[in-house]
């Protein structure tokens, strides 16, 4: 395929197809990758002529072939109805240029390795091809016009996007035990000894026939007919603004005869904020909220909204099932003193109050989707959420939304072992396997073992964050093990399995914690940086992670780890040090948890590993003896979302990161943590200024 020619999807009903008997459009059997599908092959010729031809395309393993008739003699194959088969495709290249990359690497001679310069360019040279992909960025734009064809869902292929699914991949200190059930759902509540005043953490958990896009449209539909049908306590709810298109504001009232004894009517403003997880996950934050243009209404009393979150996540679907299926988990604070008293035996005081009629919401929609079949339908070509902008789109915000529709780190692991669906074996099977023993690595393979060591000494080395004497103490870091993190073990390939980390490859010298004008790249080149320090240059390998956080001011937390040997080219960490971009972005990955803090920020950063460079934008730098890589949080607004969160509670926080390369290969695995970093309770008013 030349560089003026481009791909789109040909108009009609969507269907696909895999070579084995599971439904989906690619395939993983026997070692062999296979993925195809119809499309639309459109360029400019040799005289300067457009022209558009319908090609059956079809991946397999490193191998890329183009048909006129489909070889499966089956016509009816879709290739790319939603932005997500799109993903699927761009995974699909991805693996397969993959795949010829390892093998070439493998061969004696250069010349037999592929030229990145010569891969399909879908953007192109000449202005008719810009405009044909302009054209299919068009058919993003949800909801403008009878383009459907790239319409985002959450589907999203398991595997294709480096996510690690169904568990978390960080401990978590939550113990949720099943106190009722009612309705078709389970109440639960967390009886590892949550504190926060008087309140008691508890959800309500169900499964729903539908797929996690359709409850996440009825869930943040504002029509009031629809919510009459489901929803006991905001029937009455008005948008009152909107916000990165993933940010909304909500005035709602309700009538106080059903809830409460209190005749005066009740209105509430909330916010509401949503992320999309790599794996198709929804999280959703609704705080209680304030507004200009809502001031307190005569003949209403203001109430607040018990501080919630929704996870909807989809369900691995049995072969020979109806519909999809997903898992809806409403989590909330409650500081009713009643409810101890309703757990334990039927109590209608606390039937009558706003934290139980939140707790129904779940089983409501249930009942509301299962009884509505044409909702499914109504959404299978709705917006995957109603606040983008009708205006036209610029190619930054295309390229915005598709990368935050793809975003990882904030899809937080709320699920237990309760939650699971007892009667599908599938999902069963499907769950990643956790094993309490670490499989260690050889850890000496990274490293040139000719080399003499280079002793490292901590005194040598004094970032602007000082090192903490323990986990109690403040604005400060510490380098835990790895043991709070799951990482793939040796069987992963075989059988999902994941094991506990070890000790860090790397050791954590120094912390920078910074405060800037604007974001700064190649901060280790800056005079002020260890990197450049007489003990640092004597360093054989330093590893230096520049997280660039957006707020005013802006902030850098730069962190730095050193070997005590030169790395051996031919490892993992070799080829991630030397190699091209292209191979960082699909291994760098970070796995997050906040181990102290509040509920609500746990829930929105997650437990769950994300390949960064999916994410946010994530800039390279192999100078001399270290390595940095610039993670620019600002290039994604669902990340400055949950950056924003985090500050404002950061003081309290105690935060743990490890960062590793993915492990793709049999021969790559076990994986090892390269470094991990405790942050303990910052304080965001004593990061040093750097001056540029």
């Amino acid at each position: 395929m030349d560089a003026s020619s481009s791909l789109s999807s040909p108009s009609g009903k969507p269907s696909f197809e895999r070579s084995t008997t599971i439904v989906g459009g690619g395939s993983e059997e026997k070692n062999s990758f296979e993925f195809f599908g119809w499309v639309y092959h459109l360029g400019t010729n040799s005289i300067g002529h457009d022209y558009r031809h319908l090609r059956f395309l079809f991946i397999r393993g490193k191998y890329v072939s183009m048909y006129k008739r489909d070889p499966h003699e089956n016509p009816g194959i879709i290739a790319c109805a939603a932005a997500e088969e799109a993903q699927r495709w761009i995974d699909a290249f991805d693996h397969a240029k993959q795949k010829a990359e390892h093998e070439m690497t493998r061969a004696s001679s250069a010349r037999e390795k592929l030229s990145m310069e010569t891969e399909i360019n879908l953007e192109g040279h000449r202005p008719r091809v810009r405009r044909y992909a302009y054209g299919l960025r068009k058919l993003i734009r949800i909801g403008q016009g009878p383009e459907t064809l790239l319409r985002q869902s959450s589907m999203t292929a398991c595997g294709l996007d480096g996510f690690d699914a169904e568990s978390g991949d960080a401990f978590e200190a939550h113990q949720w035990k099943c106190i009722r059930t009612m309705d078709g759902i389970r109440i639960f509540e967390d009886v590892s000894g949550y504190k926060n005043g008087k309140g008691v953490l508890v959800k309500s958990v169900g499964n729903i026939d539908a797929s996690a896009d359709t409850v996440f449209e009825v869930l943040l539909n504002t029509d009031q007919q629809q919510r009459y049908e489901w929803d006991m306590l905001m029937g009455d709810l008005e948008l009152i603004d909107t916000y990165d298109g993933h940010y909304d504001v909500v005035y709602g009232t309700y009538d106080p005869k059903y809830l409460t004894r209190w005749q005066s009517k009740r209105d509430f403003i909330f916010s509401r904020q949503w992320f999309r997880g790599q794996d198709g996950t929804y999280t959703i934050l609704q705080f209680p909220a304030i507004h200009k243009k809502k001031p307190p209404r005569s003949g209403y009393r203001r109430t607040k909204i018990n501080p919630s979150t929704w996870e909807i996540r989809n369900l691995n679907t049995p072969i020979g099932s109806s519909g999809p299926r997903c898992l809806v988990t409403h989590t909330l604070e409650i500081y009713n003193a009643s409810w101890y008293k309703w757990k334990n035996s039927q109590c209608s005081k606390f039937e009558k109050s706003i934290p139980y009629a939140l707790l129904c919401q779940v089983a409501g929609l249930k009942e509301y989707i299962g009884a509505n079949p044409e909702v499914q339908k109504q959404y299978a070509t709705a917006l995957v959420h109603p606040k983008l902008s009708d205006g036209p789109m610029s190619t930054a915000e295309y390229e915005d939304i598709v990368q935050d529709e793809f975003y990882d780190a904030i899809a937080a692991n709320s699920s237990s072992e309760e939650e699971s669906d007892d009667n599908d074996d599938v999902d069963q099977e499907a769950r990643v396997k956790q094993k309490n023993i670490t499989e260690a690595p050889d850890s000496t393979v990274q490293f040139d073992l000719d080399a003499t060591p280079v002793p490292i000494d901590p005194s040598h080395f004094h970032g602007s964050l000082r090192l903490g004497n323990d986990d109690k103490d403040t604005n400060c870091w510490t380098s835990p093990s790895g043991s709070r993190f799951m990482i793939r073990g040796k069987n992963y390939l075989k059988d999902n399995s994941k094991v506990v980390g070890g000790d860090p490859l790397l050791k954590l010298i120094a912390v920078d914690w910074l405060k800037v004008d604007s974001s700064v790249d190649k901060i280790a080149l800056h005079s002020r940086s260890i990197v450049q320090s007489k003990a640092g240059k004597k360093l054989p390998f330093i590893l230096v992670i520049n997280l660039q956080v957006p707020a005013k001011p802006n902030y850098s937390l730069v962190l730095y780890y050193a070997a005590d040997r030169p790395v051996n080219k031919d490892s993992l960490l070799g080829k991630f040090a030397e190699g091209d971009d292209s191979f960082r972005e699909t291994r760098f990955k970070l796995i997050p948890s906040i181990v102290e803090g509040y509920w609500m920020v746990k829930r929105a950063v997650g437990t769950k590993a994300c390949l960064l460079a999916k994410a946010v934008t994530c800039k390279y730098c192999r100078q001399d003896n270290f390595l940095e890589i610039d993670v620019d949080i600002g290039s994604s607004s669902v990340a400055r979302s949950v950056i924003g969160l985090v500050l404002g509670y950061v003081t309290s926080l105690v935060v743990d990161l490890a960062i590793l390369i993915e492990a793709k290969e049999e021969e790559e695995l076990p994986e090892f943590i390269l470094g991990t970093v405790r942050l303990n309770r910052l304080k965001p008013d004593t990061a040093e200024k750097l001056e540029v």
